[in-house]
């Protein structure tokens, strides 16, 4: 049987079961669905319509894009329908869904809406960044359905605008996402405000200890569903992990985006500084791609969404926040650009791929120090994962010439002006000629591959330094974020300025006003010599000082220590672009070793080479 995915679209999935009929359902509600498309009942819909499930509270473990809010839409019917042909006239609101994003609120009200249609249901949506004095009016006049976030709802609730004394039931959606979110207390408080004979319909991907906590607080006797998707878990969804040099983070993401050629891809960033800053980098390689982050309006976020869909945009980078409830049946890539912070975090980033029965990757870009702290999150939570490495420029002109072989020998229909442009060009060149300059064109359309660091030159582990690395002399230069430094430019210069190869370089660290980096002792006395004949020589770069330094650089452990700190996007946002640092100008990211590979987006792109002589 055929059943249409959640958003009512062309994607469809063939399910058996012995209970598929409609005739269990409201009449009203079954004409709905008929009307729709829909042949058959998903597992999850089937399960909360059973008749042990009808009447009494539920929850329910279904991953995203199994027909979710078509299912609390349904379970909800008796209470609100009855025997009835249609909803009594609107007033206080007899149902209250709650989800974690305005997106998410935005499309259950739309789902909502074509299935309560043949009741006359009004539905009132009530979420932040919209118009909260319309959302009030729209109250006041009467509604059945209220769909909205926690701090929206309960804003209005505390207002005196949402009155819930006549609810008869309320549905938490991604319930373990709002309480990861921080909205326990809101939650609270909305459902305190309910009478205490309404139904409680709590759905979540997961059930983490607070969730059962919220369900044995505010459910009687609830019954449990764990829907055919939801056991399926990782099923549709393929795990790779990459490791990477820290400083070749951002390259690594460009050639992912090549290889794959996604139809639509999501790139997950720790902060808005972040998404901001590889937004630009993508932009300016030539990716048509757009940002979702706390800092952009809800019109913003509208019109990035559409740009996915009707395929303007192909690429989205976005932060956790942002990406909440987003839901596009032609997303197939996921990369987690920066670590998620824990297992629950990665599976519902990657959750928005994978969705109603379509395969789907999500790909993790490990720096080679993180890779062990990395395997044990995925042992713990029993994810199978492929470890591999970043697609070199090779693999992508492989794949690319797969792509434009059958791209270019499919069939298509031509004119008479085609066949004629065609005779044309016969005449001035040979065939083999038009075909290469066809296969040029096609080619350069698309933004160029990075070429990444040797894999080689940093272990995955850090079980002990790299061969001829054992005994090392430190140098610090007086260059660092604050004047752009990035490895780019960096390891040119420090070969050009000390007379080695990239090979004798070991470890760079980067910091807001310098650099350190490793050379074996064996050359260090012949490096230093070389670098300051190439200064007082006045050779490009000259104005760059190299110091030896004593030890190593205790600034790691500083570093690392920021890195595992916990990123929270809504924070309030600096004004203005922020100052320097690789973001602002650097297509690499940061140096080995450095925690925030994306930190400081200028607006005007990346600026490349050396800073000028200061003098």
């Amino acid at each position: 049987m055929l059943y249409p995915s959640e958003e009512g679209g062309s994607l469809f999935i063939r399910w058996k079961n012995k209970n598929m009929a409609f005739d269990t359902l409201h009449p009203l509600l079954a004409q709905a669905l008929t009307t729709k498309g829909y042949e058959a009942l998903t597992p999850v819909q089937a399960e909360v319509t059973q008749d042990e499930a009808v009447g009494r509270d539920l929850i329910v473990s279904a991953q995203t894009g199994s027909g979710k809010t078509v299912a609390f839409g349904l379970a909800m019917a008796n209470e609100l329908l009855g025997d009835a042909d249609r909803l009594p006239p609107p007033a206080w609101p007899l149902a209250l869904v709650i989800a974690p994003t305005r997106e998410l609120a935005l499309q259950v009200s739309r789902e909502l809406e074509w299935l309560y249609a043949g009741a006359r249901a009004r539905i009132a949506t009530c979420v932040g960044g919209m118009d909260a004095a319309k959302e009030r009016r729209a109250l006041a006049q009467g509604a059945h359905i209220v769909v909205g976030t926690p701090g929206r709802l309960r804003d209005h609730l505390e207002r005196g605008a949402l009155d819930l004394s006549a609810l008869k039931t309320a549905v938490l959606d991604e319930a373990d996402e709002m309480l990861d979110m921080g909205f326990r207390e809101d939650l609270e408080g909305i459902l305190d405000a309910t009478p205490d004979g309404r139904r409680t319909l709590l759905f979540s991907a997961t059930m983490p200890k607070p969730i059962v906590a919220l369900a044995r607080r505010y459910q009687k006797d609830a019954f449990q569903i764990t829907s055919a998707a939801g056991e399926r878990g990782h099923g549709d969804i393929s795990y790779q992990a990459m490791t990477v040099a820290p400083a070749d983070i951002e390259n690594a993401v460009v050639n992912l985006l090549r290889y794959h050629e996604a139809e639509t891809a999501i790139l997950f960033c720790a902060t808005r500084d972040n998404v901001r800053h590889l937004h630009a980098s993508l932009t300016e390689r030539g990716f048509a791609v757009v940002a979702l982050s706390g800092e952009h309006s809800q019109n913003e976020r509208n019109h990035a969404l559409q740009a996915l869909r009707d395929k303007r945009a192909r690429v989205c980078v976005a932060t956790d926040v942002a990406a909440r409830g987003i839901d596009l049946p032609s997303l197939t890539l996921v990369v987690h650009v920066e670590l998620p912070r824990d297992a629950e975090t990665m599976q519902h980033r990657s959750g928005r791929t994978g969705r109603a029965g379509k395969k789907g990757t999500a790909v993790l870009i490990v720096p080679y120090p993180r890779r062990r702290r990395v395997e044990s999150m995925l042992k713990g939570a029993k994810i199978p994962v492929e470890w591999t490495t970043a697609p070199s420029k090779e693999a992508i002109a492989q794949q690319d010439a797969e792509r434009l072989r059958a791209q270019l020998l499919a069939p298509v229909e031509l004119d008479e002006s085609d066949w004629a442009l065609g005779a044309e060009l016969l005449e001035a060149k040979s065939a083999k000629e038009i075909a290469a300059m066809l296969v040029k064109s096609a080619r350069s359309a698309m933004p160029a591959p990075e070429e990444l660091l040797d894999a080689s030159e940093a272990p995955a582990r850090r079980d002990g330094p790299r061969p001829g690395f054992e005994d090392t002399q430190w140098f610090r230069m007086n260059i660092g974020r604050n004047q752009n430094a990035d490895p780019r430019w960096i390891l040119p210069l420090i070969c050009r300025r000390g007379h080695v190869s990239r090979g004798d370089i070991g470890a760079i660290r980067i910091t807001t006003s310098e650099t350190m980096f490793e050379i074996p002792k064996a050359i260090s006395a012949k490096f230093l010599a070389a670098v300051r004949r190439s200064g007082e020589a006045g050779d490009e770069g000259a104005d760059v000082m190299f110091d030896p330094v004593d030890g190593a650089p205790r600034q790691e452990a500083r570093e690392n220590r920021r890195q595992l700190r916990p990123s929270n996007d809504a924070r309030p946002n600096r004004s203005g672009p922020p100052r320097g640092g690789p973001g602002a100008g650097s297509r690499g990211g940061s140096a080995p070793h450095s925690p925030r590979p994306f930190k400081g987006a200028g607006a005007g792109g990346p600026r490349k080479g050396p800073p000028r002589s200061r003098g």
